[in-house]
C-alpha cells in the first residue's frame, strides 16, 4: 500500500467512528470511500455495528458494498440519510468542495443533499486555499447539449475537454450522461459560478459542492486533522 493510500485509509477509518448501529448511510465513490466501506463491513462482521443499511452513489460502490455484505437500499425505502461518508478532489477552508473526478457527482450530490451529516475524507494533498487551483470543475451534461454547453463554458472563462475513458471513448456516467471537465483556474466566487451553471438546461449537475460538508477529515504523516465550520 502506498503512503497516500495509508493516509486515505487512516482518514476513512476515523470517519467510520461516527457510524452508529441502526443508521442509514450514504456511501460515496472513489478510493478513499473504499476504505470506509471495508471498515464498515469489518465492524458488521464482528457485531460492533448492527442494522446498517446504505445507499450507494454509483454502480461501482454498489458492487463493492454487496461483495462485503453491506445491506443496500434505495430512496424508495428511505428519503433521509443519517450520515454520508465520501471523498473529494479539492477542499477549501470553508469546506466547499470540488467533486466528480470519479464521475459520480450527480448521485453523490443527491445523497449529500438528503443527508443529515456529510463527512468528507481526504489526504492532505486535497486541501486548497481556493477551489480551482488543484482541480478542474467536472460538469455532467446531457449528450444532446455537449457542444452548446461546451461553447457556453468557454464563454464564461474556462477551457473545456470532454472526458474520455481508458479506451479513449467518451466517459458515460451511471445516468447515461457525459462529463465536461472545465478549467476556470482559481475560483474567486464558487457560489456565483455554481448559480450560472445551474441556469443551463443542458447541464444536469456540476462538481461544486457548496455548504454540503459537515466535517472534513484529513490525514498526513503526523496523524488526522478534523475541520469543521
Amino acid at each position: 500500500m502506498t503512503q497516500q493510500d495509508e493516509l486515505k485509509k487512516l482518514a476513512a477509518e476515523e470517519a467510520v467512528k461516527s457510524v452508529k448501529s441502526g443508521m442509514v448511510l450514504g456511501l460515496g465513490t472513489g478510493s478513499t470511500t473504499k476504505f470506509a466501506i471495508l471498515k464498515i463491513a469489518e465492524l458488521l462482521k464482528t457485531g460492533e455495528l448492527k442494522n446498517i443499511v446504505s445507499i450507494p452513489s454509483s454502480i461501482q460502490t454498489e458492487k463493492l458494498a454487496r461483495e462485503h455484505g453491506i445491506d443496500l437500499v434505495t430512496f424508495n425505502e428511505y428519503q433521509e440519510i443519517d450520515l454520508t461518508i465520501d471523498g473529494a478532489d479539492e477542499v477549501d477552508p470553508n469546506l466547499n468542495l470540488i467533486k466528480g473526478g470519479g464521475g459520480a457527482l450527480l448521485r453523490e450530490k443527491i445523497i449529500a443533499q438528503a443527508s443529515k451529516s456529510v463527512i468528507i475524507v481526504v489526504d492532505e494533498n486535497k486541501l486548497s486555499d481556493s477551489l480551482g487551483t488543484k482541480w478542474h470543475v467536472p460538469i455532467e451534461v446531457v449528450p444532446f447539449a455537449e457542444q452548446v454547453e461546451s461553447k457556453y463554458l468557454q464563454s464564461i472563462g474556462s477551457t473545456v475537454r470532454t472526458r474520455v475513458d481508458d479506451s479513449g471513448n467518451k466517459f458515460i456516467t451511471d445516468e447515461g450522461n457525459i462529463i465536461l471537465d472545465a478549467n476556470f483556474g482559481e475560483l474567486q466566487d464558487p457560489l456565483s459560478l455554481a448559480r450560472k451553471l445551474e441556469s443551463r438546461a443542458g447541464i444536469v449537475e456540476h462538481g461544486l459542492f457548496i455548504d454540503l460538508a459537515s466535517k472534513v477529515i484529513s490525514a498526513n504523516e503526523n496523524g488526522v486533522k478534523l475541520f469543521t465550520k
